[in-house]
């Protein structure tokens, strides 16, 4: 039998006493390798080697670090079929989700070391006025950042996923706190971060991996006084503890957390009448995609009453039954989804409108369309939850007026969707659009949610509970901004002043001078 064991930097350990294994959903059995729990000496361990490790990695140039990421990226890709093996036994995701999945992790790495190399990132601002001080200001590293591995994406969310890529090109050290349902995949990625330490020699505990079966070792973590700064994909549970835990720190820290959602979609009567069935077939399908699983899942669709909407939803429901179920990434996430969708249904005022009673595997998920008017939507908050799985209510507004109050009634969520075929509609909709902007982190027009693209633009977070801070996002080339923050610099000379900042601008940066932006030199 193998056993996984603990990256402390360089170092595999194995110090721990508990011990665990992950499981294979679709075969609902035990893999093989058993995983040890970190003890606290490793975790102390590795807590300090980071903050021993920030004071070199934070000053290594640019062009170094892109070539880390670039190395990381390699050897992701070197690891081959063992590494989608392992994430299929472990997930119970399909081969064709795990191909694209290896490839959305090493297109961020590559893409945050495009960033690097270009430099502007750095957000170089000077101030030289004749008769003034001299004022030039950068962004710098925090230092050491812990990532939480999250459930729903191995790869992409987990030991080399975004918040580990933009934390290494901001200059921070990580420490991942493996997820428990893919420790093996995590393993694998977190030998292939080492193998890219060592090539392109980076400071030992830039990097370290540990597991956990529960959340001990996450706490302690948090609350370590080298860590400054935890990036969470995960509950609203496990989000708002680690957030009350970094807040009541001897210093407190900031815990970029991304956390639940329903993702509202408004469909206005135009998109009914014109296009109601195109749009019920395709959300059939955005609903029960990787079975509901995507933090993007459309768990609420709204609409105002009317025969086109009856149309929808029986549509929606048909297409939905005719899907297959699929495997859900663990026992207890799918112990969790018939215990949510349970509650849910234990409410009175609402129709079941899918009937699909399929035998299923177990780990299997069957998909559930429900519906409710407007009035028993606002009265019973139990509506609002979020069911992580294929399961989305739709609710039949009585008019504008009560669509408008809904939206006002929302948390915070990381998307919202207007569906519309005649823009001149866009005005009697105008003030809820505009609400549900304020509620939503990416507003997205005649499209399905899920999906979320890697690039500087994206916005993946919105208000409290979608995110911790709706501020900063978690994908795209913007997020290395939760790592780092601003220091200026007040008239020194210019031969000890960061290079980013120098007047002849030797790193050929964008740089804002005096209120304009330029490459030119001083």
């Amino acid at each position: 039998m193998t056993t996984g064991k603990n990256y402390i930097g360089d170092l595999l350990s194995a110090k721990g006493k508990t011990t665990f294994k992950t499981i294979n959903p679709e075969l609902n059995s035990e893999n093989e390798t058993v995983f040890y729990e970190a003890s606290e000496d490793e975790i102390c361990q590795a807590a300090v080697l980071a903050e021993e490790a920030f004071k070199t990695y934070s000053t290594i140039a640019d062009t170094k670090k892109a070539e880390f990421l670039e190395a990381i990226a390699d050897e992701i890709e070197a690891l081959g079929d063992v590494l989608l093996t392992t994430y299929i036994q472990e997930s119970g995701l399909p081969a064709g989700r795990a191909n694209g999945e290896r490839a959305r992790t090493t297109g961020q790495l590559r893409a945050f070391a495009t960033m690097l190399k270009e430099g502007s990132w750095v957000e170089a601002i000077i101030n030289k006025t004749e008769g003034k001080p001299d004022i030039r200001r950068i962004q710098i590293p925090i230092g050491p950042v812990v990532v939480f591995g999250a459930s729903n994406f191995p790869l992409a969310f987990s030991t080399a996923g975004g918040d580990t890529a933009s934390a290494l090109a901001a200059g921070c050290p990580v420490i991942v706190k493996s997820h428990p349902l893919h420790a093996g995949t995590g393993e694998l990625v977190a030998s292939a971060i080492i193998k890219a330490v060592q090539k392109t020699g980076m400071p030992n505990g830039v990097f370290s991996n540990l597991n956990s079966s529960g959340i001990e070792v996450g706490k302690a973590l948090a609350e370590h006084p080298s860590v400054k700064a935890v990036g969470f994909t995960g509950s609203i549970k496990g989000g708002t503890a680690l957030c009350k835990i970094a807040a009541n720190r001897p210093v407190p820290i900031p815990v970029y957390a991304e956390m639940g959602s329903i993702n509202p979609v408004l469909i206005l009567p135009s998109a009914l009448k014109s296009e109601g069935e195109k749009w019920a077939v395709n959300y059939a399908a955005s609903i029960t995609a990787g079975t509901g699983q995507f933090c993007t899942n459309p768990g609420l669709i709204l609409g105002i009453k009317s025969k086109e909407l009856d149309d929808f939803i029986t549509i929606l429901a048909l297409e939905t039954d005719k899907l297959d179920p699929t495997c859900m990434l663990h026992p207890n996430i799918k112990s969790q989804y018939e215990s949510l969708k349970s509650e849910v249904l234990e409410q009175e005022g609402y129709t079941k409108k899918t009937i699909a009673e399929k035998e299923t595997k177990p780990n299997y998920a069957l998909q559930s369309i429900i519906t409710v008017d407007g009035t028993t939507f606002l009265k019973n908050r139990t509506f609002h939850k979020e069911v992580f799985g294929p399961f989305s209510v739709v609710v039949k507004c009585d008019d504008i007026q009560q669509l408008n109050e809904i939206i006002l009634d929302l948390e915070g969520q990381l998307t919202g969707t207007v569906l519309n075929s005649d823009i001149k509609e866009y005005e009697d909709f105008k003030e809820v659009i505009e609400n549900l902007k304020n509620k939503v982190g990416r507003l997205i027009f005649n499209n399905v949610p899920t999906g979320v693209e890697v690039c500087s633009g994206m916005t993946h977070g919105g208000p409290f509970p979608a995110s911790s801070d709706s501020k900063f996002t978690s994908v795209g080339l913007t997020a290395v901004k939760r790592w780092v923050r601003p220091v200026t610099y007040q008239d020194w000379p210019d031969q000890l002043l960061p290079k980013a900042l120098q007047d002849k601008n030797p790193l050929s940066i964008n740089r804002i001078v005096n209120d304009i932006v330029t490459q030119n030199p001083i």
